[in-house]
C-alpha cells in the first residue's frame, strides 16, 4: 500500500501550524550538583563545597531522559516558543505550564518513534531533513536561512523543527515497513461498505474534530475540569480548535489536529452521535463522557450522504470594496456604508459592476470558483437566497473596509455519487494503520525507561 507523500507532508505542516504555545521561559532552573569528588581529577576540591554566583542560564539540566536520550529544558522551551509564534498566541501561568507539559510528552513520543524506527533499520539522512526543512520554510514564505533567523527571534531554533521532521519521517517509514504490509482489506468488506452507503443515502453526515482526554476512575473529576478549561480557552477564540487538539488530545487523530473527517452517526458512539446531531456548524460540544475518558467535539460542517447539497454550488462572484481613510469615525463609516448599500441595491446585473465601482471609488475582484460552503456561515445563508445579478448586504468594518458580493452565476451541485472501491479500500487501510500506530506508540510508552529531572 502506497502512502501519498504530499499528504503526509501536509499533515506535518498542519500539525506545526496548529501546535500551541508561549515564549521561551525566562526563569532560571536550579540544578542539584553531585557532591562526590572523583579521585583522579588532580584538583583540590572540597567535598562539601559552596557555589558563589549564578550558573549560566543558557545551560539547562535534562528535563527527561528517554531510554538514554536526553530531552532538555531548552528543547521544551524552544518547541513551546515555536508553537506560540506559529499560532500568534500567548499563554501564562497554569495554561503555559499545561502546554509545556504537553510539549514534553510530545517530545518523548518523538524520541520513542525515532528509536523504534531505528530498530527496523530506518534511516533518515541529513539531506532529507534539509529538504523538508526548506519546504517548511517556504510555507512560511522564507528561505531556510531567513526561517532560522525567524525562529531564533521567537525563542526557538531550527533544531526543534528538524527533530519533529525526523520523527515524522522515521515513524511514517517504520509504519510502511512494519505495519502497512500486514493490513489487509478484503473485497467483501469494500462491497459491504458501498452497500451501506447506498442504504444510507439521504442520512446526515458530520465533519467533526475531536479532543479526547483519557480518565481513570480516580482522575475523572480532574480530567473533567481540565476539559472544561480547554473549552473555555477554545471559546475565547485565541487559537483554532486544531491547536488544542494537536497539543492536548490523546487520540491517534492528534497528528491531524483532531480531524475525524466525514462520519455518520452510526459510525460514532451513541453519546457522540447524539451530540453531533444537535450541533450547529462551528459549535463546540462537551465534555462528553465516553468509555475511558471525555471527548470535546467541534462541528466543521455537515451534509447528507450521496445527496446534492445546495451549499456545494459553485458561484461566479464580483466583490466590490470601499475603504475608509484613517480617522474615519463610526458615524461617518455608517453613513458611507448606507450610501454604498443603496448603490449596490440598484445594480442592474454584473455587467454594471465596474462602471458603478468607478463612480464610487470601489475596488472590484472576480472569483469564478468559490463554493457556497467555503464562505463564512452568515454569508452562506445570504448567498443561498440571492438571484443572479443581486448583491449581498454590505459587510466588513471601518478598519478593513466594507464589501458586497454580486452574484453573477451559479453552477448547482450534481447529485452525490458513490465513492470508488479503491477510495473505500484506501480509507479502511489508513484507519487500520492509524489504529495500529496508536497501539504501537502506547506499547512504546509503557516499556520505555523515562527518568524525569
Amino acid at each position: 500500500m502506497r502512502r501519498n507523500g504530499a499528504a503526509r507532508y501536509g499533515r506535518l505542516i498542519g500539525a506545526m501550524l496548529a501546535v500551541a504555545a508561549a515564549t521561551a521561559a525566562t526563569g532560571q532552573q536550579q540544578t542539584v550538583q553531585d557532591q562526590s569528588v572523583p579521585d583522579n581529577t588532580g584538583l583540590d576540591i572540597p567535598a562539601n563545597l559552596q557555589i558563589f554566583g549564578k550558573v549560566d542560564p543558557n545551560i539547562r539540566k535534562a528535563t527527561a531522559i528517554v531510554n538514554d536520550t536526553v530531552i532538555t529544558g531548552t528543547d521544551v522551551d524552544q518547541r513551546t516558543a515555536l508553537i506560540m509564534s506559529a499560532n500568534n498566541i500567548s499563554l501564562k501561568g497554569e495554561e503555559y505550564d499545561r502546554l509545556r507539559l504537553q510539549v514534553l510528552r510530545q517530545l518523548i513520543d518523538e524520541v520513542l518513534e525515532i528509536q523504534q524506527a531505528k530498530t527496523a533499520d530506518v534511516k533518515i539522512t541529513a539531506e532529507e531533513i534539509d529538504q523538508n526543512y526548506a519546504n517548511v520554510a517556504k510555507n512560511f514564505g522564507k528561505t531556510p536561512q531567513q526561517f532560522s533567523a525567524f525562529l531564533r527571534e521567537h525563542g526557538s531554533s531550527d533544531r526543534s523543527i528538524r527533530r519533529q521532521i525526523e520523527a515524522e519521517m522515521a515513524w511514517s517509514r517504520y509504519l510502511r515497513r512494519r505495519v502497512e504490509p500486514f493490513v489487509n482489506v478484503g473485497d467483501e468488506e469494500v462491497k459491504a461498505i458501498l452497500a451501506r452507503l447506498e442504504a444510507a443515502k439521504g442520512t446526515e453526515e458530520f465533519h467533526l474534530n475531536e479532543i479526547y482526554l483519557s480518565a481513570t476512575p480516580d482522575r475523572t473529576e480532574q480530567v473533567y475540569a481540565q476539559a472544561r478549561q480547554l473549552i473555555d480557552e477554545i471559546h475565547k477564540g485565541q487559537a483554532p480548535f486544531g491547536y488544542f487538539a494537536h497539543n492536548f488530545s490523546e487520540a491517534s487523530t492528534r497528528g491531524v489536529n483532531g480531524d475525524l473527517g466525514w462520519v455518520r452517526g452510526s459510525q460514532l458512539p451513541d453519546v457522540l452521535a447524539e451530540a453531533a446531531a444537535q450541533m450547529k456548524v462551528g459549535q463546540v460540544a462537551g465534555p462528553i463522557a465516553v468509555p475511558g475518558g471525555f471527548s470535546i467535539l467541534f462541528l466543521v460542517d455537515k451534509r447528507q450522504v450521496l445527496t446534492a447539497d445546495p451549499r456545494d454550488a459553485r458561484l461566479s462572484l464580483k466583490q466590490m470594496t470601499i475603504k475608509f481613510p484613517p480617522g474615519t469615525t463610526q458615524a461617518q463609516a455608517t453613513a458611507r456604508t448606507a450610501e454604498f448599500a443603496n448603490v449596490t441595491h440598484a445594480l442592474q446585473g454584473c455587467g454594471s459592476v465596474e462602471k458603478v465601482a468607478a463612480q464610487i471609488g470601489a475596488e472590484v475582484v472576480d472569483n469564478d470558483t468559490i463554493r457556497i460552503r467555503d464562505l463564512p456561515a452568515a454569508l452562506q445563508e445570504i448567498m443561498l437566497q440571492l438571484q443572479v445579478g443581486q448583491a449581498s448586504p454590505p459587510f466588513g468594518s471601518p478598519t478593513e473596509g466594507v464589501r458586497t458580493l454580486v452574484l453573477c452565476g451559479r453552477d448547482d451541485a450534481a447529485s452525490g455519487k458513490l465513492p470508488g472501491a479503491d477510495q473505500i479500500q484506501s480509507q479502511l487501510e489508513q484507519q487500520r494503520v492509524n489504529l495500529r500506530a496508536q497501539q504501537a506508540l502506547r506499547d512504546l510508552r509503557r516499556d520505555a525507561v523515562v527518568e524525569y529531572r
